[in-house]
């Protein structure tokens, strides 16, 4: 494309692609079984299968939003990367942090 005069950048093509997998995976995460391969898979979700269920429903559906916000980018070219890892960097915090204020909210009602 470069060589027939089309000048685009890069980056702008790889926004929708992060979008999609950013989606798609949130699609796989909603609908995974506890295991140690797949998922989330913090010390916490994988000690528990109801902190597992409830960080990987949350989890699909932020991934989800991330790969909206992903493909968004395509229209700020100057800002198309903030839009690629902002979301997905935040997303995985956000995640490992509420699995284990889950575990511990389940720790202590089973201390109780």
């Amino acid at each position: 494309m470069w060589n027939i005069g089309a000048r685009f950048s890069i980056v702008q093509i790889l926004a929708p692609a992060f979008g999609f997998l950013y989606f798609y995976c949130g699609i796989l995460i909603e609908n995974a079984k506890r295991n140690w391969f797949i998922g989330i898979r913090t010390p916490w979700t994988l000690s528990s299968e109801r902190v597992w269920e409830k960080t990987h429903k949350i989890g699909g559906k932020l991934f989800k939003a991330a790969g909206v916000i992903a493909f968004i980018g395509t229209f700020f070219q100057n800002y198309v990367l903030f839009f690629i890892f902002a979301p997905i960097i935040l997303v995985a915090v956000y995640t490992i942090v509420y699995s284990y204020a889950e575990y511990r909210k389940e720790f202590r009602t089973r201390g109780n």
